[in-house]
């Protein structure tokens, strides 16, 4: 599956090294939608995907990729230390670019 560079990044960071690299992948203005909390710009972006991998050491493993209203549409199997593992989730991603790179710019995550 040929997936865009910022959303390839997302899926791909797994150690919280790679936190840096993951925040980068996102726009300054980025906002990310996941269980029921909103965190927006790439630090608070970071700050709660290191929690969710200390809490959940989970991986996700994308499975088909569609686009819907100019959004990329991510199926992938989660799994990791949750009820219910492993479980399908979709994952919205809205990109902006320009000069400087594409960057995720929102995030649904469910």
């Amino acid at each position: 599956m040929n997936l865009p560079a910022p959303i390839r990044t997302y899926f791909t960071a797994v150690a919280p090294q790679d936190g840096a690299a993951f925040a980068a992948a996102f726009a300054p203005d980025a906002i990310v939608h996941d269980e029921g909390a909103t965190h927006r710009g790439p630090a608070e972006i970071e700050a709660w995907w290191k929690a969710a991998k200390a809490k959940y050491r989970h991986s996700a493993e994308p499975l088909e990729l569609t686009e819907a209203e100019g959004k990329a549409v991510i199926r992938a199997r989660v799994s990791g230390d949750f009820p219910g593992s492993p479980a399908m989730l979709t994952f919205t991603f809205g990109l902006s670019g320009g000069s400087s790179g594409v960057f995720i710019r929102d995030l649904r995550i469910g």
